[in-house]
């Protein structure tokens, strides 16, 4: 077995405790995991202060630039006041290294989940977005990945079928509907090559917004990418088109004070959905290895779960094909 098949098999309570104290803090011995997979992340104690966020990084996902890339796009919002969660500097730096592992520091925040059935909430979000995208929009990642139909799906499908993860009784159906996925994917795609491609946060999902009586915090930069605008806003709409439109209209009354949303990226939100669904399947696959995915997402292995995603895939092929968004939203 190769040292990265188990990740953080060496990451102990002792390297944790010692990470945090390698950069000049003195831990009161306590910590305690938080809800993370695909990196490791704990609060930490410390003496006589606040705790702290301490994120471990997988090992071998990213490379220094592109994590510091992350960082940099982080403090760039900051420095414009956005509410947006960034690491702590220590020695000249964000990203740290103790042991076998990568690391970064950050003030712990409190907050719930945003209320997307209120306008005022979705509205602020909107405003938040349209912010972020203005900061987003003056250069381009280098060393970060760029959302396409080829980076997040047609790869995707390619590991899945390669690595043998579909059940047998399956795979042939399941392959079939999501080439016709990606064919559709493909055609809407290269019917807006106008829609640029902008730094993202690139997973705003309301699990990764902290909601207070201040507004919206945002955190986990970690899949920040290239990409166009509607990534960063399709996750938080939900029902038909009819009730999707006045969920948007909200939005996208606070995103046109800081940055102009384009009506055409409508047409590419079910094309964005199918792509999400196939990346994360083959998210889970790449991490099988990691004994925390058998673990914690038994159903990934099991031919209920390739069912379903079978079923929902053809589903996508029919609201691809259906979508009313951008005729609903012009009236």
């Amino acid at each position: 077995m190769h040292k990265t098949d188990i990740p953080y098999e060496s990451l102990t309570p002792d390297v944790i405790l010692d990470s945090v104290e390698s950069l000049g803090l003195l831990s009161d011995g306590r910590f305690l995991a938080l809800n993370s997979y695909e990196n490791r992340v704990y609060q930490v104690g410390i003496e006589d202060e606040q705790p702290i966020i301490a994120k471990f990084y997988r090992p071998n996902r990213w490379t220094d630039a592109a994590i510091l890339e992350e960082h940099q796009f982080a403090d760039d919002c900051v420095e414009q006041e956005i509410p947006l969660i960034a690491p702590l500097s220590f020695n000249q730096t964000t990203l740290h290294r103790f042991s076998d592992f990568r690391f970064s520091l950050y003030k712990r925040y409190g907050g719930h989940a945003p209320n997307l059935d209120n306008p005022e909430h979705l509205e602020w979000l909107g405003r938040f977005i349209g912010r972020l995208h203005a900061i987003g929009s003056r250069f381009p990642f280098q060393h970060r990945l760029t959302l396409t139909p080829a980076t997040f799906g047609h790869a995707s499908l390619k590991f899945l079928i390669d690595n043998d993860f579909i059940p047998d009784e399956i795979k042939h159906n399941y392959q079939l509907a999501a080439q016709q996925v990606l064919e559709i994917v493909d055609q809407q795609f290269a019917a807006y090559p106008h829609l640029p491609h902008i730094r993202l946060h690139g997973d705003l999902h309301v699990g990764n917004i902290l909601w207070t009586d201040k507004g919206p915090h945002i955190v986990d930069l970690d899949d920040c990418m290239m990409g166009v605008a509607m990534q960063d806003i399709w996750m938080l709409l939900s029902g038909n088109d009819n009730e999707m439109v006045v969920q948007l209209n909200t939005i996208i009354k606070g995103y046109n004070q800081f940055y102009d949303f384009d009506p055409a990226s409508l047409n590419l939100i079910e094309a964005l959905r199918s792509l999400r669904l196939l990346n994360y399947s083959a998210w889970l696959a790449r991490r099988w290895h990691d004994p925390t995915f058998p673990k914690n997402f038994s159903w990934f292995n099991e031919p209920r779960y390739w069912e379903e995603q079978l079923y929902t895939l053809r589903e996508q092929i029919e609201r691809m094909q259906s979508s009313q968004l951008l005729a609903l939203f012009k009236h």
